[in-house]
């Protein structure tokens, strides 16, 4: 292959590298989102909480800011392929979306991912952030603007329905058709994806409960009753049998991460 075929090639193979660096920093969140979540629904000192909770705790940690500062690499990384796949919309994904809802769904993902790397950025460098619940602040935001109580519905029903798109991805299993899985064993196969439809299942259910706390927020014109991760697993924890209730959803959390994982390893990337 001659210099110029090696020059277009090599920027497609970084960008493969950066988006399972990504999948991967973001199955690493999601695991301890999961993991502390399962602590505290089983009384081992561990405490329901979201992403930016997460990154608190790490931060805690001996050599906890390395760490934190190789996730915000990662996530920054996966925020690169997400505006990839929204400008350019290389995997031609045949899911039943539009090319349009689909590069709105990438363009979203960015900005939301951009969000938690500078949140994590700023813990890393002893910054004021506004604790581990930004829905409040983000319902607030929302409010204060023309159509505000429109804008917080509007979020909260995208929230329910990207929760919906979760069962859907579960039931159907189509994840697997972005897995490469002439590369898998039999039983990687096999666990991939019952590991994936129990994680898009209980990734699923807290979605949908965060939007329906955004509704209320719109309906009451309240920003108070937002709430994210941390929020939608507390109310989880209140219901009759919630212990336990929490705890399934928290393992869930934490098979969701090792499904990025598997998204890290084996996704068919085409960049």
């Amino acid at each position: 292959m001659n210099s110029s075929g090696l020059s277009r090639q090599q920027p497609k193979k970084w960008i493969e590298r950066l988006a399972r660096f990504g999948y991967a920093a973001k199955g690493i969140v999601y695991m301890l989102v999961g993991i502390l979540a399962f602590q505290a629904a089983i009384n081992w000192g561990g405490r329901a909480t979201s992403t930016e909770g997460a990154f608190l705790t790490i931060a805690t940690q001996p050599f906890g800011k390395i760490l934190l500062l190789l996730i915000v690499a990662g996530l920054a990384s996966y925020v690169i392929w997400q505006l990839v796949q929204a400008a350019f919309d290389p995997e031609h994904d045949d899911s039943g979306f539009s090319t349009i809802s689909r590069r709105i769904a990438y363009a979203t993902g960015g900005f939301v991912y951009g969000s938690l790397a500078l949140f994590a950025l700023r813990v890393v460098f002893n910054q004021p952030t506004n604790g581990s619940d930004s829905s409040g602040q983000q319902a607030a935001t929302l409010l204060s603007q023309p159509f505000g109580q429109w804008l917080v519905g509007a979020m909260g029903a995208s929230f329910v329905a990207y929760g919906f798109f979760y069962f859907y991805r579960a039931y159907s299993t189509d994840f697997r058709r972005h897995l490469k899985l002439f590369e898998m064993s039999a039983k990687e196969e096999m666990w991939s994806t019952r590991i994936g439809r129990f994680g898009l299942t209980a990734k699923g259910v807290v979605s949908v409960i965060i939007g329906y706390f955004f509704i209320q927020a719109a309906l009451a014109a309240d920003p108070s009753q937002a709430k994210n991760t941390e929020g939608a697993l507390q109310t989880i924890q209140q219901q009759p049998y919630g212990g336990w209730l929490m705890g399934l959803v928290a393992l869930g959390l934490v098979a969701y991460g090792i499904h990025m994982g598997f998204q890290a390893r084996y996704r068919r990337i085409s960049p």
